[in-house]
C-alpha cells in the first residue's frame, strides 16, 4: 500500500467520523420553535372598520334593558315565551346609512351614531304583529324608533314570525303525546315506543298567506321511518288497514350514516404552519394582508358580511354579503315534497359554531368569536366560529419557464387570505369562503357538505332520488344562494359593460379571393336594470364589468369583472304561487340601483308566508338607469343534488361547491402581483441554489423550525 493510498483512506475515514459525530450531536434534539417576526404595519386603521363590527355582547344586554324599560308592555324571555306573549326575537347591528359612512371614512365626518335593529314579537295585543325598532346611540340607548311600516309598508302579520325554539320544544312534547297513542303499530314497524323517535320541520307552513299548519318527518336515528303518527293510525292498525314495513332497530355499529371512523387514526399528513408567524393581521373586526383591507362581520339571520373592501388603499366593494339559502325537496313523502327551506329564517349567522382547529381551517389559523341575540334575553357567544388564514394552493398563480433565446424560469406562488365560517342548518353545512388573492382578485364560494335529507323508500319513490340505504331514499334537491355586491370601483359611480366574442366573415387582406371567420370583440354598454337581469337559464355575456368613467395608462375604462362559477337550474316555476318570496333566484345576475330602502333581496318572514312574501327581490328590478350610478350586483350561485350510494355517511365537499370572482379588468397598468415579496426568478447565469437569486433555496434556515401549536380545545355542543 502506497502513502497515496494511505493519505485517501485517512481522509475517507475522518469524513466518516466527523459525520458520525454530527449525527450523534443533532440525535434527539428537537428543532427550534419558530420565531414571530412582527409584521410591518399596513397603513393606519384608527378603528374607522368598527362602524361596522357586530355589537358586543354589553351592547346587546343594553338593548334589551332599554326596550325592557320603555316599550310599556310586558317582555317574557323569548326562550320561554309563548305565542301569546311579547317578546324580544333578535337584535342586530343596524348598519348606518352608506353617504353617513363614506362621509365618515373618506371626507372626514362625524362618525355615524352607533344603533341597534330589534324585532319584537308582540303576541299579547289586540291584533298581534312583528315590530322591528332601531335603538340607540350605543353604549346608552336613549330612543327608538319603530322602523316596520318604512320598510316593508305596513305591520308584519304575526304568522310570519320565525318559529321560536320553544315552540319547536312545545311540539315535541305533542308529537311524543301523540306517539303514545300508538303503541301496537310503533313496536311492530319500527321496534319503538316512539321515545327514540326525533323529528325534523318542514317549511313553509301549509298552503296560503295565514296557514302554519307544518309537516313534521320523523327519523329512527339516522334512517327514515315515517312521518306524523296519530290515535287513528294505532286503530288502522289494530284493524289490519294498513301495510306495515317492519323496520329493525339498527346495531349501533351498523348505524346507517354513522361518522365513526371505521379505521385506527394513521400518520399524521401535512401541517400547515408560518415559519415566522402569520403574515396578515386582525385588529378587532379588521383584517390587512398584503395590501388587503377588510372589515368583517356576522348577521345573525342572513350570515357572514364584509365591508369596505380595498386594495392598495382604494375601495374595491363597499359591502360583500350573503343573502339566503335556498333547499328545495323532491319526494313523494309529504314532508319532502313540500319542503323549501330558506334557511337565511332559520338563522345561517347564529346556527355558525364552533369550529374544529386543524380540520374545518388550518391548525394555526386565527379564530374569532361571534356573538348574537336570538329568542333569548341574554347574549350568546359562538367561540372560535370564524377563521382567518394565508393559504397556500400549491399551485402558482402564474408561471414561465423559457427554453428558447433566453433562458430562465420565473413564478409566484399562489398564497391567498381566506375568511371563513361554517353554517350548521339542521342537516347540512355550508362552508362560506371568502379569498383575497394577491392579483387584486376577490373570491366567493360555498361548500356543501353534512347529511342529506331523507324520505321512507315507498311506491315510485326512486323518481325523486337514489335508494341509499334499507328503506332510505335519498331525496333530490336544489341548492341555491344568493349574495349581494356593492362594488365601488374607482368610485362609486359605475356603468356595466359587457364584452364578448362573435365572428365576422372577412376577405383575407393577402388574398383577396379567400375569406375567413376573424374573431372580434363586441363591447356594449347596459343602460336600464331590466337590460341588465340575466335569466337563470338565458344566455349571458362572459365579460360583465363594473366599470369606471375614469381610464387607466392605455386608455381603457378601469374595471372589475363578475365571472360566476355555477351550475343552477330552475328555483321555482314563475307560476308557482310561492316563486316571489325567492324571485331573486330567476335571475344568475342582476345588476340595479342601490337604494337604502333594498339593503336586502329577502326576508326572514317570507319563509312562513312565501305566499305574499315581505320582501320580494323582483320589485327591485324596475328598468331604472344604471349609467353612472352607485350600482349592486346580486349574484345567484347553486346546483342539483341527487343524493347517491357514496352520500354516506354524509356528503361530500368534492364537486359541491360554487361560487364567483371579481377580477381586475384593465383598473391597473399591470398585474399588482409583480410587487409580491414572494416572486421567484432565475436565470441559466445564475445559481439557482444561491439564495441571493432563488429564495426557495433558502427555506431551511427559515422554515425548520417547530411551529407553535397551541393545545387542542373544543368549547363543547
Amino acid at each position: 500500500m502506497n502513502a497515496k493510498t494511505v493519505l485517501i483512506l485517512l481522509g475517507l475515514a475522518l469524513a466518516t467520523i466527523f459525520t458520525l459525530v454530527c449525527v450523534l450531536l443533532t440525535k434527539g434534539r428537537a428543532p427550534s420553535t419558530c420565531q414571530h417576526v412582527p409584521l410591518k404595519q399596513e397603513g393606519t386603521e384608527d378603528g374607522q372598520s368598527l362602524v361596522f363590527a357586530d355589537l358586543t355582547p354589553q351592547e346587546l344586554e343594553q338593548v334589551v334593558q332599554y326596550l325592557q324599560g320603555n316599550l310599556g308592555v310586558q317582555l317574557v324571555d323569548a326562550s320561554r315565551a309563548k305565542p301569546s306573549d311579547n317578546c324580544i326575537a333578535s337584535v342586530d347591528l343596524q348598519v348606518p346609512p352608506k353617504a353617513e359612512v363614506l362621509r365618515f371614512l373618506d371626507g372626514g365626518g362625524a362618525r355615524p351614531p352607533r344603533e341597534a335593529l330589534a324585532v319584537l314579537y308582540f303576541g299579547n295585543q289586540p291584533d298581534p304583529n312583528v315590530t322591528e325598532y332601531v335603538v340607540g346611540p350605543l353604549p346608552a340607548p336613549a330612543y327608538h324608533r319603530d322602523v316596520t311600516v318604512h320598510k316593508y309598508g305596513g305591520k308584519v302579520p304575526y304568522h310570519r314570525r320565525p318559529v321560536t325554539g320553544k315552540e319547536y320544544m312545545d311540539i315535541n312534547v305533542l308529537v311524543q303525546r301523540e306517539l303514545r297513542k300508538a303503541p301496537r303499530f310503533l313496536a311492530a314497524c319500527c321496534e319503538s315506543d316512539g321515545t327514540n323517535l326525533v323529528i325534523l320541520t318542514t317549511a313553509p307552513r301549509g298552503f296560503k298567506s295565514g296557514d302554519r299548519m307544518t309537516w313534521f318527518v320523523l327519523f329512527h336515528n339516522v334512517a327514515g321511518t315515517g312521518y306524523y303518527l296519530t290515535g287513528q293510525l294505532e286503530r288502522e292498525f289494530a284493524a289490519d288497514m294498513l301495510e306495515v314495513i317492519r323496520l329493525k332497530q339498527p346495531q349501533a355499529d351498523t348505524v346507517l350514516g354513522s361518522m365513526r371512523p371505521q379505521q385506527p387514526p394513521g400518520s399524521p399528513g401535512p401541517l400547515h404552519f408560518e415559519p415566522q408567524g402569520p403574515r396578515y393581521s386582525v385588529r378587532g373586526n379588521h383584517i390587512t394582508f398584503q395590501g388587503w383591507s377588510i372589515a368583517f362581520g356576522m348577521n345573525p339571520n342572513s350570515g357572514p358580511r364584509l365591508f369596505d373592501i380595498r386594495y392598495r388603499g382604494e375601495r374595491i366593494v363597499y359591502e360583500l354579503s350573503l343573502q339566503e339559502a335556498l333547499a328545495l325537496y323532491g319526494s313523494n313523502c309529504p314532508g319532502g315534497m313540500s319542503t323549501r327551506y330558506m334557511d337565511g329564517s332559520f338563522g345561517i349567522g347564529r346556527f355558525a359554531y364552533e369550529l374544529v382547529r386543524g380540520l374545518d381551517c388550518p391548525y394555526t389559523a386565527t379564530y374569532v368569536d361571534q356573538h348574537y341575540l336570538a329568542e333569548s334575553e341574554t347574549p350568546k357567544t359562538n367561540q372560535n366560529s370564524l377563521c382567518i388564514f394565508e393559504h397556500d394552493a400549491a399551485l402558482p398563480l402564474r408561471r414561465h419557464f423559457s427554453d428558447s433565446q433566453s433562458l430562465y424560469y420565473g413564478g409566484l406562488r399562489k398564497n391567498t387570505l381566506v375568511i371563513r365560517t361554517i353554517s350548521t342548518l339542521i342537516n347540512y353545512d355550508y362552508i362560506w369562503d371568502f379569498m383575497f388573492h394577491s392579483n387584486g382578485a376577490v373570491e366567493v364560494r360555498v361548500h356543501a357538505t353534512g347529511y342529506i335529507s331523507s324520505s321512507f323508500l315507498h311506491g315510485q319513490g326512486t323518481d325523486y332520488g337514489n335508494r341509499v340505504g334499507p328503506h332510505t331514499l335519498g331525496t333530490m334537491h336544489l341548492h341555491h344562494m344568493h349574495y349581494k355586491v356593492d362594488l365601488d370601483v374607482d368610485g362609486q359611480l359605475n356603468s356595466l359593460e359587457t364584452q364578448d366574442m362573435e365572428y365576422e366573415l372577412v376577405k383575407t387582406p393577402w388574398s383577396m379571393q379567400n375569406t375567413i371567420e376573424r374573431p372580434y370583440l363586441r363591447r356594449e354598454r347596459l343602460e336600464r336594470e331590466d337590460e341588465a337581469a340575466f335569466p337563470l337559464n338565458g344566455p349571458m355575456p362572459r365579460y360583465l364589468s363594473f366599470i369606471s368613467p375614469n381610464p387607466n395608462k392605455w386608455g381603457h375604462p378601469r374595471s372589475y369583472r363578475i365571472q360566476i362559477v355555477s351550475f343552477a337550474g330552475e328555483h321555482l316555476p314563475i307560476s308557482s304561487r310561492m316563486e316571489r318570496s325567492v324571485s331573486w333566484g330567476r335571475y344568475r345576475l342582476a345588476v340595479t340601483r342601490r337604494k337604502e330602502e333594498e339593503p336586502s333581496s329577502t326576508s326572514i318572514y317570507n319563509q312562513n308566508d312565501p305566499w305574499t312574501p315581505t320582501v320580494a327581490f323582483a320589485d327591485f328590478i324596475n328598468n331604472e338607469t344604471i349609467s353612472e350610478e352607485d350600482l349592486v350586483a346580486w349574484i345567484s350561485v347553486g346546483f342539483l343534488h341527487v343524493p347517491h350510494a357514496e352520500d354516506i355517511p354524509n356528503t361530500v365537499t368534492v364537486g359541491n361547491s360554487v361560487g364567483f370572482f371579481l377580477r381586475p379588468y384593465n383598473y391597473f397598468n399591470e398585474d399588482p402581483s409583480v410587487d409580491s415579496p414572494d416572486g421567484v426568478y432565475f436565470s441559466s447565469e445564475q445559481d439557482p441554489g444561491a439564495c441571493d437569486a432563488n429564495p426557495l433555496a433558502c427555506l431551511s434556515p427559515t422554515a425548520a423550525c417547530a411551529p407553535h401549536l397551541p393545545p387542542f380545545h373544543f368549547g363543547g355542543f
